[in-house]
């Protein structure tokens, strides 16, 4: 196994590509398998609009902080756009972009009637007071109160944020409104509207995806090892799932680093980072590894589901999986993606493996509307259905064009957003 330096980039090699520009590299791909309207793929490489607000906060010491926060909005001729809000000190108008694209593609590819959006605000939430964050949010919602609504824009949690958030940001948004507007957000707590099952969907979208793909390759999922980076509201549930299915799962890690156990670690006994944060590292395990360890083991599958871009050309020839499954949202660069393609190492992306996140999303969504609540059990029977009907759709396209999964989920995406620009039409 190679060490944690070897996988370090040097300060003269390139830097690692933008999501903004993985994203549209990837929309070529796609576009190159399949017979579609130049014209549509130029509009595609482009989000219908951008906003920029300024957030001004009042701090607990009484001084006044302005952030600076975004909404793409990269595609709706299929629905409402869609896509989470993150509070991070890395985002950028171009990352929010990018991420916006990868939601219309991953809409499309589990065939949900929204496009794609994300969201965000430059800060790092850490350095907030409770009180503070929500007075932050709450100012947030009004400034992008003009650009959302239930069926313009739901954005949903993502990194930073979480169902407190939502709920927030709903409450500020139906004061303005003067009435009750569930349906604004999804990812809620489910006594404000939220839906049973949404906290763990992309878990578990990313553990049903893995134990098809398992499936698939003829493997037993009893004798499968499974290492998993990022042991939080994606990583654990899909380790816990996974686990019950009869993996072994002998990796799981957090910020601070990662435990090995190649036996198999019991993953319903590690804290995941939402019971405790960071806590993974004070679990009592055989071995201790670095993050960067970890997603070099020698295990069957590999799901990386903490950050992007952590597969990369530096490490991707190190990696010793046999197949990969992608948690968090583009942790593989173009770089990296084509070395797994010489080294036939099969790659799920991220579009399909954690799609039950907007899927349950839309679940939500549609109960807020309806004004009635699923049980677990149906959304869990739903969510099933739902993500063996996309993996057999991005399935057919693997077998039928001898393509990539990453590819083929592409394919299945784009000839959905462009058959339905070719049938709206361009306007005027």
């Amino acid at each position: 196994m190679a060490s944690a330096a070897s996988s370090t980039a040097k300060d003269d090699e390139p830097t690692e590509e933008t999501a903004l520009e993985t994203a549209r590299r990837q929309l070529q791909r796609a576009a190159a398998h399949l017979d579609v309207d130049p014209g549509v793929i130029e509009r595609l490489h482009h989000p219908n609009q951008v906003h920029r607000v300024s957030v001004p906060l009042e701090r607990d010491d009484g001084t006044t902080a302005v952030y600076t926060g975004y909404r793409a909005q990269h595609d709706s001729v299929r629905g409402p756009y869609k896509g989470g809000l993150r509070f991070h000190p890395d985002v950028t108008e171009d990352e929010c972009i990018g991420l916006s694209m990868w939601m219309t593609w991953k809409c499309a590819v589990m065939d949900i009637p929204f496009g794609g959006a994300k969201g965000g605000i430059v800060v790092n939430p850490k350095d907030l007071s409770t009180d503070e964050k929500e007075r932050l949010t709450r100012r947030f919602a009004e400034e992008l109160r003009p650009f959302i609504g239930p069926t313009k824009d739901i954005p949903a949690p993502d990194m930073g944020t979480d169902a407190q958030t939502m709920a927030w940001f709903m409450d500020a948004y139906s004061m303005q409104e003067g009435e009750t507007q569930a349906g604004v957000v999804t990812g809620k707590p489910p006594v404000v509207g939220g839906s049973k099952g949404r906290d763990t969907a992309p878990g578990r979208s990313v553990a049903i995806v893995a134990r098809e793909a398992i499936d698939y390759l003829g493997w037993d999922i009893e004798d499968t090892t499974v290492a998993v980076q990022g042991f939080g509201s994606v990583g654990a549930p899909a380790a816990r799932l996974l686990d019950d299915h009869g993996a072994t799962v002998v990796a799981v890690s957090d910020v601070n680093g990662a435990i090995y156990d190649p036996d198999g670690l019991d993953t319903h006994d590690v804290p995941t980072h939402e019971e405790e944060p960071e806590a993974v590292m004070k679990y009592d395990a055989p071995e201790t590894l670095s993050n960067e360890d970890l997603l070099e083991l020698d295990v069957d599958v590999l799901i990386p589901a903490a950050i992007g871009n952590v597969l990369t050309a530096e490490n991707a020839s190190d990696v010793q999986a046999d197949l990969i499954v992608e948690g968090a949202n583009g942790p593989t660069t173009s770089a990296a993606s084509e070395v797994f393609e010489e080294r036939e190492i099969p790659v799920v992306p991220d579009i399909l493996a954690n799609a039950g996140g907007v899927t349950v999303s839309y679940f939500e969504w549609l109960q807020d509307l309806n004004h009635r609540s699923w049980s677990l059990e149906r959304v869990h029977e739903e969510l099933e259905t739902e993500m063996l009907r996309a993996w057999e759709a991005v399935r057919e396209q693997v077998e039928d064009h001898d393509v990539t999964w990453r590819d083929a989920a592409y394919m299945v995406a784009l000839e959905r957003v462009a058959a339905a620009h070719e049938h709206r039409g361009l306007w005027p």
